[in-house]
């Protein structure tokens, strides 16, 4: 496991899924953590969940897509922890269709909360980090964003626009030793995908080279390396975590 003691983490939709999963993930690995979602119950579950394993956490109730929020959110948690050394932004929301009859509302929602709401998290970051001169910013992209998949032309559109986010600002930040990556999962066993059939769900498995479904311990493993010491050369990279289903 690396250490991560004595750093603080912010991580968005931790309420749930993968988000949840980073959360317990970094506090296992010794960092303090602010775990932000909309919804306060499952936070408190999570914050809960990390304090009977003997680690310190913080609910911030926060939607990415609100700037004020989001403004707020970051405040609560530096006045609680004092700095913040690793970002996960991780909310998302689908809203599936086919391009051709996707409303504007449904296309605008998912950018807003997946590729603006992650913009809007790494400005607030960036005030504390770059005083701090230290930093790990890590963005979940997702598979599709480098394949495509149909009836998601939003969401590919905003994952997609998530590293090419993930690499400018890796450029910018360089030099203040903060550190850019995404992690793109493939088909990860979670809420957002729980209502698939499970035809699907086996057609997807057969063209995955490791025969499963990930789970969101893998992708929260990724993380926690890519928010680590060890991973201090690494920057504007993509870490695909995705059984081999897409292969660059």
């Amino acid at each position: 496991m690396f250490s991560l003691k004595g750093r603080v983490a912010l991580v968005t939709g931790a309420s749930q899924g993968i988000g949840r999963a980073a959360a317990l993930g970094l506090a296992r690995a010794g960092a303090r953590v602010a775990a932000a979602a909309r919804n306060a119950e499952r936070l408190a579950g999570v914050v809960a969940a990390i304090a009977a394993a003997g680690g310190e956490a913080l609910a911030v109730t926060m939607d990415v897509a609100a700037a004020e929020q989001v403004k707020a959110g970051f405040q609560q948690a530096l006045e609680r922890f004092g700095r913040l050394d690793i970002l996960v932004n991780n909310a998302g929301i689908t809203r599936d269709g086919l391009a051709v009859r996707m409303k504007a509302e449904d296309w605008e929602a998912v950018l807003r909360t997946n590729l603006t709401g992650a913009h809007l998290c790494v400005q607030q970051a960036l005030a504390a980090m770059m005083r701090q001169r230290y930093g790990r910013i890590i963005n979940v992209t997702s598979v599709v964003a480098q394949m495509g998949n149909a009836g998601q032309a939003n969401y590919v559109a905003a994952k997609a626009g998530l590293i090419g986010l993930t690499k400018a600002i890796a450029v910018e930040v360089a030099s203040r030793n903060i550190t850019v990556n995404a992690v793109a999962p493939g088909f990860i066993v979670s809420p957002m995908t729980d209502p698939l059939p499970q035809k699907v769900k086996d057609e997807l498995t057969e063209k995955i080279p490791l025969g499963r479904l990930g789970s969101d311990a893998d992708v929260a493993a990724a993380i926690v390396f890519l928010a680590s010491e060890e991973a201090g050369y690494i920057t504007g990279h993509v870490l695909d975590v995705n059984g081999g289903m897409y292969m660059a």
